[in-house]
Order: structure tokens, then C-alpha cells, then sequence
């Protein structure tokens, strides 16, 4: 999986995440929040990706970002 294709999935997924999780955050901390994400979920389902194909990437790009929305929810302060 590319770099590149982490990124563009990712930045859905933030977008998602962050309404799935009822955050309000601004553009750029849901883009970042979503591609982190993804880069996490990618290499944590990458072994799925051989097996499923492109929506493990989504689903492993959704984990992510939820898990770094509650990890940031949880100790920011908030």
C-alpha cells in the first residue's frame, strides 16, 4: 500500500471517525487525525490487505483514527 493511497483514505476516514466518535474538530486536526490513523490501521491490517483487498485499508484507516480520536479525547484534557 503507497504512501499516497494512506493519505487520501485516511483523510476520509478522519472525517468519518471524528463524526462516528461526535467530535468537533477543525479541518486540519481531522485530516491529521485521519491520516495517522490510516498510516496505523494500514500497517496493522496489512496482512489483511493481501487477504480482502482495498476495504481493509478503509476499515484498518477507520480503526485507526477512532483509536487516536479516544486516545486524544482521553488525555488532552478534554
Amino acid at each position: 500500500m503507497s504512501i499516497l493511497y494512506l493519505i487520501i483514505i485516511g483523510a476520509a476516514a478522519g472525517y468519518f471517525a471524528t463524526r462516528i466518535m461526535d467530535v468537533e474538530a477543525s479541518v486540519p486536526m481531522t485530516v491529521s487525525i485521519g491520516i495517522a490513523g490510516a498510516l496505523i490501521g494500514g500497517l496493522v491490517f496489512r496482512a489483511l490487505m493481501s487477504v480482502m483487498g482495498m476495504a481493509s485499508g478503509f476499515i484498518g484507516a477507520l480503526l485507526g483514527a477512532l483509536l487516536l480520536i479516544w486516545l486524544w479525547q482521553r488525555y488532552s484534557g478534554r
